[in-house]
């Protein structure tokens, strides 16, 4: 694994693990992390009441490819909504509602990290 490899791994796995924390404090419930399939995989399964919630952790460290948000497509958000399906018959699980949400990381400034929690992008 190159040096710049594992630099982006660590920032995304921090980014990850503070989503997780942030949902929790929401009122979420961690269901999953980086559950994969042959077609994608999700960073962060959640539970909001009887919604299931598919989040997509996005983190940077600047923005000089663009914002966290800037990241997501419609084209993405459609397929982590089919990613979600799949992951609700693969752990068959009963639920009202699919959801999909973006949690950004900005850790473009100095001191603490910002995060944006998008609800409902698809």
């Amino acid at each position: 694994m190159t040096s710049t490899h594992a630099q982006r791994k660590a920032l995304g796995d921090y980014g990850e693990r503070l989503a997780a924390a942030y949902l929790v404090e929401q009122g979420l419930v961690v269901l999953d992390r980086n559950w994969r399939c042959r077609s994608g995989e999700i960073d962060i399964v959640a539970a909001d009441g009887d919604t299931v919630v598919v989040c997509e952790v996005k983190t940077r460290s600047s923005h000089r490819f663009g914002t966290p948000m800037e990241a997501i497509t419609a084209r993405k958000a459609a397929r982590l909504h089919r990613l979600g399906w799949l992951w609700i018959k693969h752990n068959s699980v009963r639920c009202r509602r699919l959801r999909v949400d973006v949690v950004a990381v900005d850790r473009s400034g100095r001191g603490a990290a910002a995060v944006d929690h998008i609800v409902g992008v698809a």
